[in-house]
């Protein structure tokens, strides 16, 4: 069923499409044949949802699809065979305290329906996702013992786990240097890229810089000393478009910006990108072809979900 009409305009560069019917925040977002699913995530006063639904670029227009099985916000997606796999996140409790999950449902799109998959070895919850030769690799994420005193007294989890399809199980890999949750992660190359992120450590409440490499073949992560975001950030989005690696807001200690960037490998520079038409994080993102697709978040007061859909397309 149609849910919305048309509402598109620009902003230098960027274009606010037609908003998503309900507002969300940490939602799970997957691409398939050039459709964006949106599944999940949080709702106001941190209510997670089970709301999914579907966006059709070529015409702008939204329509639901069944809800997931379980509500929770702070998930992640990897698309396997033509199905989206939807792993971990959480929900808050109405005591205060938060339920972290291990559990992974399957949604066929073509089927509308969902089905439960193989279960993550350890409860993830706002970890973040990449894949890299067939491979799904689920990193980090909120500390599974914070679950009583919230983000701002969480030191993060450094655990990791990769998915092989072949076999349907999960295996313990290198774990992250420095735990953290609300980070981000690309493949570039041969390498997954993890990267920003928050915890808790002796210091303070911190939001990293930090951008880890893994290099599969050793199992093992590494840094590099002039290599790090340009400013620091939780809860930012990242995405590969075509051959350029783009951050886009996150919140920075300071508040949430609306800053995006493009990473230049060869120079190994950063160069800013026309601003984004609000500040957001904890957006879904998504990618068709030289479009990327920024859905939902969090307004600047940190506590907002946001309807919004802005897209900047690379190739113009």
């Amino acid at each position: 069923m149609k849910l919305s009409t048309k509402t598109s305009s620009r902003t230098g560069g960027w274009i606010q499409r037609t908003p998503l019917t309900v507002a969300r925040s940490h939602c799970a977002v997957a691409v398939v044949n050039d459709k964006i699913y949106v599944l999940g995530g949080g709702g106001p006063n941190f209510q997670s949802l089970d709301s999914s639904v579907v966006y059709d670029p070529k015409v702008d227009e939204w329509s639901d699809v069944s809800p997931m099985p379980t509500r929770r916000s702070g998930t992640v997606t990897a698309v396997i065979g033509g199905k989206i796999y939807v792993m971990a996140g959480g929900f808050k409790h109405p005591d205060g305290t938060f339920r972290f999950l291990n559990k992974v449902e399957i949604y066929d799109p073509e089927l509308d329906q969902w089905q439960d998959g193989p279960a993550l070895i350890m409860p993830h919850d706002y970890p973040a996702v990449a894949e890299l030769d067939g491979a799904v690799f689920v990193l980090g994420g909120h500390h599974p013992e914070a679950y009583l005193g919230g983000p701002k007294t969480d030191p993060g989890f450094d655990y990791c786990e990769r998915f092989d399809p072949v076999t349907g199980t999960w295996h313990p890999i290198a774990p992250l240097s420095q735990p953290r949750f609300a980070l981000a992660a690309v493949t570039m190359g041969d390498r997954i890229l993890a990267m920003g992120g928050v915890a808790f450590t002796p210091q303070g409440f911190n939001n990293f810089t930090l951008i880890e490499e893994y290099d599969a073949h050793q199992d093992r992560w590494t840094t590099r000393d002039n290599f790090v975001l340009p400013w620091p950030a939780a809860g930012l989005s990242a995405a590969i478009i075509g051959d350029k690696f783009c951050v886009f807001g996150g919140y920075s200690g300071d508040g949430i910006h609306n800053r995006a960037a493009r990473y230049d490998a060869t120079s190994n520079r950063w160069t800013l990108l026309p601003s984004m038409p609000a500040p957001r994080a904890a957006t879904g993102v998504a990618v068709i072809g030289e479009t990327v697709y920024l859905i939902g978040g969090w307004a600047d007061d940190g506590r907002t979900p946001q309807s919004t859909l802005f897209s900047y397309d690379f190739s113009t």
